[in-house]
């Protein structure tokens, strides 16, 4: 990297930091440490597999969370590029100078309004429609929440380094206990056992499709849910979000990636998909875990394809009602909305 990009790199992993030191008290203290202990293996560049002692990590923890309580009441910092001050928020701005140097970045409001930034070395530019997709690899700046994949106005982001990060992680869960569930005929796929470097590339390769027909899903719903953003914007923190976003991220899948994946008979990534529904996208689809089961055992896609024809309906419905009942009832709409998804299970 350039020293200029060295130190645009400092830059972002400030706010990085300061987003952190704001927002790391909303996980649980079992999630936290798991991601705290990722996180030091990012930093410090040590490969999956690697031992970590405990003292190392307890070390870097605890000089970690003295910074945060330094700097948490801090602003987030311009960025200077080519001469130039930038909002850091202003992402498009900033990418058209870097773009050209073969980096990436990006910085958006998360799950619980958490700001996310990273900075990284670009892959992959594609355009779908009026969207523009960037694949990214090696980061030089992150907050201790990497999201794989974000969307941001006309931009979406597939960061491949954290993609690599989520499976080894979902990896290691799987591995303490073995349960013979979605996961495990996930990780049967690929040769964890001889070769967890080469493994976890191909799981990762294959992911980032999944990934992209995902958001490109979200693409879709958008186009047909005008006023979205401005009713997830007023259900923050309330049980209604989670809902609506399992609700949306739903639709998005009957909408692109679940079509495609049955059609490519994309096996691996059909079981990854299944094992990484959160626990409100299978509350609120119980007979999406049926027909996935059926499929497990017989390999007949049927049902999962009439399925995901029904949801693609279903949900879109359900959406609907969702804005309409946010146009009538406004910011007092999350409770008529938790009622709503509640009577709309499938």
């Amino acid at each position: 990297m350039k020293h200029e990009h060295r130190q645009l790199a400092r830059s972002i992993q400030h706010n990085c930091n300061i987003s952190d030191a704001r927002h790391a008290g909303n996980y649980t203290m079992c999630v936290y440490l798991l991601k705290m202990r990722e996180y030091f293996r990012w930093e410090m560049e040590q490969e999956f597999g690697a031992s970590l002692t405990r003292d190392d990590v307890g070390k870097w923890l605890s000089e970690r969370e003295q910074l945060w309580a330094d700097i948490e009441d801090q602003d987030y910092a311009h960025l200077d590029l080519d001469g130039e001050r930038y909002d850091p928020f202003h992402s498009d701005h900033i990418n058209t100078k870097l773009l050209e140097h073969g980096l990436v970045y990006s910085a958006g409001i998360g799950q619980k309004s958490k700001p996310h930034f990273f900075l990284a070395n670009l892959i992959r530019h594609q355009k779908y429609g009026d969207y523009d997709i960037f694949v990214s690899s090696r980061e030089y700046a992150r907050d201790l929440t990497s999201p794989p994949a974000m969307s941001h106005d006309k931009a979406i982001y597939i960061r491949r380094e954290s993609f690599k990060r989520m499976i080894w992680e979902k990896a290691e869960q799987w591995r303490w206990s073995k349960p013979k569930n979605a996961m495990a005929h996930a990780m049967a796929c690929y040769d964890f056992d001889t070769d967890l470097h080469k493994a976890l590339d191909q799981m990762t390769d294959h992911e980032l499709e999944s990934a992209i027909l995902h958001e490109i899903g979200e693409i879709n719903a958008a186009e047909l849910l005008p006023g979205w953003h401005d009713m997830m914007s007023l259900l923050v923190f309330t049980q209604a979000e989670i809902m609506a976003r399992a609700v949306r991220d739903h639709l998005a899948d009957a909408l692109s990636t679940l079509p495609v994946l049955l059609q490519q008979r994309q096996h691996a990534s059909i079981h990854f998909y299944m094992a990484n529904l959160t626990s409100m996208r299978n509350h609120i689809f119980p007979s999406l875990i049926e027909a996935y089961n059926d499929w497990s055992q017989s390999d007949d896609t049927a049902r999962l394809t009439e399925l995901v024809g029904t949801g693609k309906e279903h949900w879109q419905n359900v959406a609907a009602e969702m804005l309409a009942l946010f146009d009538q009832y406004g910011e007092n709409s999350h409770e008529h909305i938790e009622q709503l998804v509640k009577n709309s299970t499938l």
